[in-house]
């Protein structure tokens, strides 16, 4: 038994469980730059392989089901710091019971992995809640929408696609700043590209009197009498409004 490290990929996890079958058993999954040695067993760094992490996948995907194989992914996206043993406990189990693993949800593994998914699903239906675009010119001269994010989970690539329909006909960039990457998105396709700064383009003419309007309106629509800053900060968390433009005076 020993810890396997691997490189912080999908394919990295599912690299070190084709290892715990066909290697040795593992006792943790564990990313290698955040990995503590243990004294109770050794460590191995797992090389992430294609072929192997595509045996696990389609073994998931056939043995238990294609929405169990979902829910690993979107717990991977989680930013729980022991998502990686959590998932390696679900497929365990899921590969003991089969199709009936999507029942089981008062087993400790199913359970987890419910509450990672439901985390997830949370934040990703806060991205649609409080994105805020402007409008930027680019130097051909057609604009672009651009947004900036910080999730605490990894949501980005969940929200592109009903962004990327919504604004079929508009380019648009939504940046997750703390992970230092961003969708682009036009004409209903969509990719993830890494980008560690703001694209150095202006405001479009109309963008600054915009925000200004929709902050005046979002001021004097308030009823000062019955404002509630806690009932506020409930359905609007506090650390989403550095990017909202309703609660960003410039």
């Amino acid at each position: 038994m020993r810890d396997y490290l691997y490189d912080g990929s999908f394919e990295g996890i599912l690299t070190c469980i084709w290892h715990h079958y066909y290697t040795d058993r593992a006792a943790g999954i564990y990313r290698k730059e955040d990995y503590q040695p243990s004294l109770l067993h050794g460590y191995m760094e797992v090389e992430t392989e294609e072929e192997k992490a595509t045996k696990v996948y389609e073994a998931i995907e056939n043995k238990i089901s294609t929405y169990s194989l979902r829910c690993i992914y979107r717990a991977y996206l989680s930013c729980d710091p022991l998502k990686e043993n959590k998932i390696l406990n679900y497929v365990l189990l899921g590969f003991q019971k089969g199709h009936q693993l999507g029942s089981l949800h008062g087993n400790p593994a199913v359970h987890d992995m419910d509450a990672l998914n439901k985390k997830v699903g949370y934040e990703q239906e806060r991205m649609l809640e409080f994105v805020r675009f402007e409008v930027l010119n680019s130097e051909g001269g057609q604009e672009l929408l651009y947004a900036e994010i910080e999730p605490d989970n990894d949501v980005l690539e969940l929200a592109a696609h009903h962004f990327a329909e919504r604004f079929r006909h508009d380019p648009l960039v939504i940046r997750d700043v703390g992970r230092n990457k961003a969708i682009l998105a036009y004409e209903g396709h969509w990719y993830v590209t890494p980008m560690d700064e703001r694209p150095a383009l202006e405001m479009s003419c109309d963008e600054m009197d915009f925000q200004h309007l929709w902050q005046t309106y979002f001021d004097n629509i308030a009823i000062k009498e019955r404002i509630n800053p806690r009932c506020q900060r409930n359905f609007m968390p506090v650390r989403y409004w550095k990017h909202l433009t309703e609660m960003n005076r410039r």
